[in-house]
Formats: C-alpha cells, structure tokens, sequence
C-alpha cells in the first residue's frame, strides 16, 4: 500500500512539475517589478537605410520635422539634403545594431527608466516577424539596464478580414523566440501588478477603419491575462484623451469603457489635445487627468498620463495635405517649457508614473533625444530647431523630472536650467 501511494504522489508531483514548466513562459523576476516610479518613452525604431545607403534623397518628399544629432552615431548614412556650409546632411538607420545600443546608453547617462517597443500590426504578421530592432532593444536594455516592454499598435490593422488573432500568434513569436521576458542578461522587462506589462495602442479612435467591437480585442485580452503559457500578464490600453466621456477625439461606443474595464492600466494620447499657446491650457489638462484618474480609482484601473516635449508636423502635412499645410513648430517646445508645465502639472495632479510621447519621433517633432539645433536648410523642406538649446536638452529634462517623480527631489514647477557650455 505505502509503495503505491508513493506511485501515485510522484505521478502527481510529476503532473505538478509538467504544468509549472508549461507556465514558466517568462521571468519571475525582473530589475522593473512596477511601472510605478517610472518614466517611459514610446520608440519608433522606423528609420531604416535604403539599399542604396541615401535617406531622403528628394527633399520633396522630406516627410519628418526634426532632425536629429547625428555626431555620436557609429554609423550614418548621406541624404539628399545640405546643411548651411554646403556639407551634405547624415542620417542614422534603426537597423543598425549600434544606433539601438547608443539611444541605450543615452537612456542610462540621462535617467530615462525605458521603452515601450512599437510593434505595429503590420509588422506582427508571420512574413513580417523577424524582429533586428527589437532583438537590438531587448540586448541594449539588459546590457544598460533599463525597462522595456512591448507595445501593439494597431495602425494598420484592416477593417476586413483582421482581428487580434495574428497578435496572438506573434506574442507567442516573441516569448518564444526573442525570449523577450525572458532575456539572456539582465532582466529588464518592465512589470505592472507583478507581472510582465503588454500595452495594446489604438482603442477607440474613430479615424480607424476598425469597429473595435470586431476585431476580437477582449479574446486579446483575455489571453494576455489568462493563458497559462503565455499569459500572466497585465495589460496597459492607449486610447484617445477624452475616452471618459467618450467624444471630441474619441469614438462614443460605451463598449470601450468595458474594454478598459477589462485592462490594468490605460493611457490616453494627449499629443496635439495641449497648447502652450492657449490660455491656462494646463488647467484644463490638469481637469481632465483628475477625472480620469477618479473614473480609474472608481473602477479598478491603473492611470498612466500621457506628456510630450511639442508638435510639428509640416513636411508630412506639405506632402499629403497640400491644402492644410501646418506650420512648423506648431506646438511650440518653448525651450523646454511646456514639457515641463506638462511633466509638473501630472505630478501634482497625482501621476504615479508617465508615458512620454515620444524617444526618437522626429516625423512628428515629438522627439526628446539628441536633435541639431542646426537641421539641414532647404527652400522646401522646413525643420524645427531647439531655440537655442543645446541637443540633449530634453533627455536631461526627462532626467530631471525623473528624481521629481521617484521624490529624489521635491516638486517644482519652475523649469529647471543648467549651466550651458559656450
């Protein structure tokens, strides 16, 4: 009798064992346990070198507003354009495995925590799934440990015959072959609750051609949360800034409250919703993240305020709305001032952590890493400059902000300035 029990507890241990392997898809630990305490940067990772090595060869076509800072890059590439002195332009390519590592140690030497990864739908497809840039991120976070995660968005995502199926698929890809919670070196994936934080962006903008109640993103969610391989995980939605009240940039289907229900954390897009060119703008901006953050506190969901350096979005505009051209520097940045106002006003108003819009965006001039002061010059193609600041400017003040919002120092409302070398 005592040998058969002791068959039968090893059979169950065994069992036991066997399903604890099964859910062992990612890391039980990780140097980022909350976002909580923690500033995060959107990156794009989209700049990629052409097989001719020449970027932006027509400066018709010129499609971003900023242009970056070029002088530490390993490697870049000629574009079509010139700067003042007649010497022809550069450009970095996301491609290139040193780039990723130095936009890392940039995020080290300043204080930035991370990055959330974009990982749009059409790149989550199976013949799009080999990942050079995201298996760049995840080795330069563990090598300069910071946070990264994962962010779908679903630009791109199809009214027909497209659901949330192929992300499925693909988060699978990623743990299992990019072993994305599950790196080699440090561990680094950013966690919420415990657990590792998968954000999904685009819910509830009514210029998608997506009915959100058809493209199966409650089964998304649900299977994020709940597989026992690959689930486990807290969820983190991008939605548009005024999703409470459901109008304005956002569609009215009450559904997308019962999406956001089923969520850990939301994180409305506020960039173009705030101008320092408006009276008391902040004041409003301050109004609604209160609100939301009580509609969050009221139905269980963590709240994640949404802050960007400025706006410009007159090249693309030029090429694609050629009877709306906007101007350049339309949000102005003010030397950094209403990044700032921004970063301060979430702060008082309770923010417990922060979503910067964006790393490296130099399409729409959100970009807070090192951008010239000095872009190329052209009688089409106009660039937004730093007004005078030097071109790490708002890798410094993310910085900053960064000890105001771990309480390393106290809340001021008051633009830091530093000493500027000549």
């Amino acid at each position: 009798m005592k040998t058969r029990i002791k068959m039968i507890f090893a059979v169950c241990l065994g069992i036991a064992t066997m399903a604890g392997t099964a859910q062992n898809k990612h890391s039980a630990n990780t140097l980022y346990p909350s976002y909580k305490g923690l500033i995060m940067a959107g990156y794009q990772g989209w700049f990629r070198a052409p097989a001719d090595g020449v970027m932006y060869p027509d400066e018709t076509k010129v499609r971003i507003d900023m242009w970056p800072d070029v002088s530490e890059y390993e490697k870049t590439y000629p574009t079509g354009l010139k700067h003042a002195d007649g010497s022809v332009a550069r450009f970095f390519s996301s491609t290139d495995k040193s780039t990723v590592d130095l936009h890392f140690k940039w995020m080290q030497e300043y204080g930035l925590d991370g990055v959330f990864m974009q990982r749009f739908f059409s790149s989550a497809k199976p013949n799009a799934r080999p990942a050079t840039i995201l298996k760049n991120a995840f080795e330069a976070a563990s090598k300069y440990r910071r946070a990264i995660g994962v962010m779908y968005d679903l630009s791109g995502l199809r009214a027909r015959n497209e659901d949330c199926s192929v992300l499925i698929d693909d988060w699978k890809y990623l743990v299992d072959s990019l072993k994305v919670t599950n790196q080699a070196g440090a561990q680094t994936y950013i966690f919420y609750n415990g657990k590792p934080l998968v954000t999904i962006w685009g819910i509830g903008f009514p210029d998608r051609p997506y009915d959100i109640r058809n493209i199966g993103i409650e089964r998304f969610i649900d299977f994020l949360r709940n597989d026992p391989e690959y689930g486990g995980c807290s969820v983190m939605l991008g939605v548009p800034t005024f999703w409470r009240e459901l109008n304005a940039d956002c569609i009215h289907d009450p559904y997308l409250h019962t999406v956001i229900r089923s969520a850990d954390l939301v994180m409305p897009w506020m960039v173009q919703r705030f101008s320092p060119l408006l009276h008391n703008d902040m004041d409003r901006y301050r109004d609604v993240m209160i609100a939301d953050m009580e509609w969050c506190r009221q139905n269980g969901v963590g709240y994640v305020p949404c802050v960007t350096p400025g706006f410009s979005w007159h090249n693309l505009s030029r090429s694609e709305f050629p009877d709306d051209v906007k101007p350049v520097g339309s949000i102005p940045r003010q030397k950094g001032r209403f990044y700032w106002q921004q970063i301060s006003t979430a702060i008082n108003a309770g923010a417990e952590m922060l979503y910067v819009a964006m790393f490296d965006e130099v399409n729409e001039g959100t970009a807070i890493f090192k951008v010239s002061d000095h872009p190329p010059v052209s009688d089409i193609a106009k660039f937004a400059d730093l007004d005078g600041m030097p071109s790490d400017h708002y890798l410094w003040l993310t910085g900053e902000a960064s000890k105001m919002l771990k309480r390393q120092k106290p809340l001021d409302f008051k633009t830091p300035q530093r000493e500027i070398q000549p």
